[in-house]
């Protein structure tokens, strides 16, 4: 079956009225919508499946490991507030829910296809695995602080994807229009956990907020953009490359050509801002892009 027969939209979850406590910038009009596609189920990509690049390859391909454990823990995380939202979030979160699970099985399947052609992608999953454990414990509303700091990373990186064709220029088909496909997603739920998170904490004081906002966002970031280095270097050793020359190589393409991470930073940095909402950057327009681009993305269910 091909992609186009798989495309499926199911009905969007407006995002309704702010909820009581601080205000959330999400536009009110806007919509989650799940968009049910698959990708290389009949075609196998490249080992370098981006512009026959290793060094962009592996960033990717690390990227793409790191995805469905994380995925799964936002899922988590938000269950554990099910029952204690107001209904516009309650139906928001099923939405997001169900964008999440379709993300984790497309890179899953990706996933496979990177390790058959040789590369060690389950240490990336148990390194992941190993950071989300050390927040083992903590509060509930630690664990969305947690969450919407990755979602705003990921929200931020999915903005730069679906702006500017260098990212993806040269790489196989069918794996952009994965990258496409979920860039669009992220930036159409980025606001869902933090509007939970502002609910959640709706009686903490804004200095509170603030504080604990700004410190995990640091941190989790930090120290996921350090995993994501780490295990892409990983994977051009396995490449053959001397562990000194491919940490070269992948700073001189994420800091210089195309130089991503330099492009995005101050995107990310809004986060450590006083009054941060990631609606306050209505790029909604991106997706109206991304399925322009793509018509069977949007097609109705029958």
């Amino acid at each position: 079956m091909s992609d186009t027969e798989h495309a499926r939209l199911e009905r969007p979850v407006a995002a309704g009225k702010p909820a009581n406590g601080p205000p959330s910038a999400t536009p009110a009009e806007h919509e989650l919508i799940v968009r049910d596609e698959r990708f290389c189920r009949e075609s196998r990509p490249p080992r370098w499946w981006h512009s026959n690049d290793p060094v962009a390859t592996a960033w990717y391909n690390s990227v793409s490991a790191s995805l469905p454990r994380g995925e799964a823990f936002f899922i988590d995380t938000l269950k554990k507030f099910r029952g204690k939202m107001p209904p516009h979030l309650e139906a928001q979160v099923k939405a997001f829910v169900r964008q999440e699970v379709n993300h984790t099985r497309e890179h899953v399947a990706f996933n496979r296809l990177t390790a058959a052609h040789g590369y060690d992608v389950e240490s990336i999953d148990r390194g992941i695995y190993d950071m989300l454990e050390m927040i083992d414990g903590r509060p509930d509303e630690f664990y969305l602080a947690v969450s919407f700091s990755l979602e705003h990373f990921a929200a931020v990186i999915s903005n730069r994807l679906l702006s500017d064709p260098r990212y993806l220029e040269g790489a196989d088909p069918e794996v952009a229009h994965l990258w496409r496909w979920h860039a669009a997603e992220e930036i159409e739920h980025k606001g869902l956990v933090y509007d939970v998170w502002l609910y959640a904490t709706r009686n903490w004081s804004a200095w509170k907020r603030y504080k604990t906002r700004a410190l995990v966002a640091a941190l989790i970031t930090k120290k996921y953009f350090g995993n994501r280095i780490r295990d892409a270097v990983g994977l051009l050793e396995q490449d053959g490359f001397d562990k000194r020359i491919a940490r070269r190589k992948l700073y001189a393409f994420l800091w210089l050509k195309p130089g991503m991470m330099r492009r995005m930073f101050f995107e990310w940095a809004a986060i450590l801002m006083p009054g941060f909402h990631p609606w306050k950057h209505d790029n909604r327009a991106l997706i109206q892009r991304y399925e322009s681009d793509y018509p069977a993305a949007v097609m109705p269910a029958e």
